[in-house]
């Protein structure tokens, strides 16, 4: 059985001979590669929301696979090596983290991203959330720029002051749907949003995660009940949204752990 340093060897090997020989590998630019790393990244992304191993072991291949063909693009335009992309990531690891490689003492986790951000404002960053990327998904990008702010102590005491907050969103919402005013509406609705966030990260809840779970769940409720209709001899535009109902709390008993 190969070991790590002949797999990962192996591999830049591949790359190499793909790049000097394969008529599509030698085409692609970092620009054409963008849509295919993002779509790779995603998929990776469904297989641990469904905790299929098989499915990450895979995914991982594919994304080294990217990094390794960026790093190939970055040495032929003489930008950079892939021993400088390795050990620019093993220099970052080991000043991010004095508690490991030096004599700063940490009492918990929490302690350790408060230092992390620290140090990463010395490097240079002009902001504490000047590391976030601007292209994010927007609920990934909210839970991101949440947790930075609480590492300055920008944050709330408690869960219940935060459903407070939730609430009082929730109250200015209502008042701009009775002002019937869509620009206010949707500010206050982007609100409500953020706050639900803020509360979810005091649950030690996923936001985006337990979404993508609930989407794939109705995803499958609602697949059955199309099944159940066509068994029927009809379809769901066909019925009435009674009808309908009374279908999906059937299949929600059937697939109550789904």
């Amino acid at each position: 059985m190969q070991n790590t340093e002949d797999s990962f060897l192996r591999l830049v090997k591949i790359m190499d001979e793909l790049r000097e020989q394969c008529p599509w590998d030698k085409k692609q630019t970092i620009h054409t590669l963008r849509p295919l790393t993002l779509e790779e990244t995603y998929e990776l992304a469904d297989a641990i929301t469904d905790n299929d191993w098989k499915g990450i072991k895979e995914e991982l291949g594919d994304l080294m696979l990217h990094i390794l063909f960026y790093a190939k693009i970055g040495s032929e335009q003489k930008q950079f090596e892939l021993s400088e992309v390795i050990n620019g990531i093993c220099e970052k690891l080991i000043f991010r983290h004095p508690h490991i490689y030096g004599d700063v003492k940490v009492a918990d986790e929490e302690e350790v991203k408060r230092n992390w951000e620290k140090l990463k404002m010395k490097e240079g960053k002009k902001s504490v959330l000047g590391g976030v990327p601007p292209s994010l998904p927007a609920m990934v990008k909210a839970t991101r720029i949440q947790e930075k702010a609480k590492q300055v102590g920008f944050e709330w005491d408690n869960k219940e002051d935060v459903w407070k907050k939730v609430e009082e969103e929730i109250g200015e919402l209502k008042e701009a749907i009775e002002l019937n005013s869509q620009e206010k509406i949707e500010e206050e609705f982007g609100d409500v949003l953020f706050s639900m966030i803020n509360y979810a990260r005091f649950l030690q809840v996923d936001a985006e995660g337990v979404l993508e779970k609930t989407n794939k769940k109705f995803i499958y409720r609602f697949q059955k009940m199309e099944e159940i209709a066509v068994e029927r001899g009809t379809k769901l535009e066909n019925l009435s949204l009674t009808e309908m109902d009374a279908i999906w709390n059937e299949v929600k008993k059937q697939t109550a752990n789904t």
